[in-house]
């Protein structure tokens, strides 16, 4: 007679007939079990992104400069740009979800690329280095979740981080920026995430006055990239062309300065999402056979940020 032991082992639950190994990797679940995002590159085809919506909080009530924004905002204007790069995304092909906070919301919600970065596998959550910023984190995680993207790791400690102090080289490396956004702890953290994925960090350091990575370096495709002269890294600089990068300096400092000409997003190889206001930097671009799709931006600039702060992106199509 079999005894309670001997059913136990011959059931499925305990490893007996009708037991199924677990056989995909996690990266081969993306898109399964989980919904379909990451990124292992800055250059692949734009798929999704995450963007924050403004309501009321982007006015605030007291003084402008203390929420970090360079001047008022006319919310209207704030909601009826941000309306026209949510349908830019849509009319390129881009899938775009909404955060969509619930509880406490800052005025700086909507810099959405500063919130989170985006690996192969899933995402890794920010964590803002101002105490004003404390927080937005969190509605972006419960984001990710609902949608079922896959949380890799979140900040701890005294670890900061902002997403737009980092950005993927290549799939197999990453550099980060060390500054006013993003400390060592933060930098160790990441680094340790990455190195579970086969991915290697390199980290460089940002001069005073310079906010994210994001506004001194991006990159257009697999061999071109775009930095801002006297202020890059010269270390980033040589990574860049010892990897075979054509590296652009932009002529026009006045539209770097006001225009944010380098706040961008890439949709695609060699193919943008540009702040509209920046004529002559997207003429230079053309020049380098860089198509480039435009949105206005000049009122939630004067939040301090852009197209490409404004973005939080979700999936790229794959490179390796």
């Amino acid at each position: 007679m079999e005894t309670d032991m001997g059913r136990s082992l011959n059931s499925a639950a305990y490893g007996g007939e009708g037991w199924r190994p677990r056989s995909r990797l996690h990266l081969e679940e993306l898109g399964i079990h989980w919904a379909a995002c990451g990124q292992d590159s800055e250059w692949g085809t734009l798929k999704s992104v995450l963007l924050h919506a403004p309501g009321e909080e982007i006015v605030p009530k007291g003084d402008f400069n203390a929420a970090l924004q360079l001047d008022p905002l006319d919310l209207a204007k704030a909601q009826d740009e941000h309306k026209q790069l949510a349908a830019a995304y849509h009319k390129a092909g881009v899938e775009v979800h909404l955060v969509n906070p619930v509880g406490n919301v800052t005025p700086n919600q909507i810099f959405c690329a500063d919130l989170l970065f985006m690996t192969s596998e899933g995402a890794i959550i920010a964590r803002p280095a101002s105490e004003q910023r404390a927080g937005e984190e969190r509605h972006v995680a419960s984001r990710l979740s609902q949608i079922g993207i896959p949380i890799l790791k979140t900040l701890t400690g005294r670890a900061v981080f902002e997403g737009a102090d980092a950005m993927w080289l290549d799939p197999r490396t990453v550099v980060i920026a060390r500054g006013l956004r993003t400390n060592q702890p933060g930098i160790e953290q990441i680094a340790s995430a990455l190195e579970a994925l086969g991915v290697d960090v390199i980290t460089v350091d940002l001069p005073v006055g310079t906010m994210h990575l994001m506004g001194v370096f991006r990159i257009i495709d697999k061999d071109l990239a775009v930095c801002w002269p006297h202020r890059t890294p010269f270390a980033l600089v040589s990574h860049l062309r010892d990897r075979g990068f054509k590296v652009l300096f932009l002529p026009d400092e006045l539209e770097l300065e006001r225009g944010a000409a380098m706040n961008f997003v890439t949709l695609g190889p060699r193919k943008l999402l540009m702040v509209g206001e920046c004529k002559g930097s997207s003429s230079y671009y053309e020049k380098h056979d860089v198509t480039c799709l435009t949105s206005p931006c000049a009122e939630l600039s004067k939040a301090a940020g852009a197209v490409g702060c404004l973005t939080g992106v979700l999936h790229r199509e794959r490179i390796s």
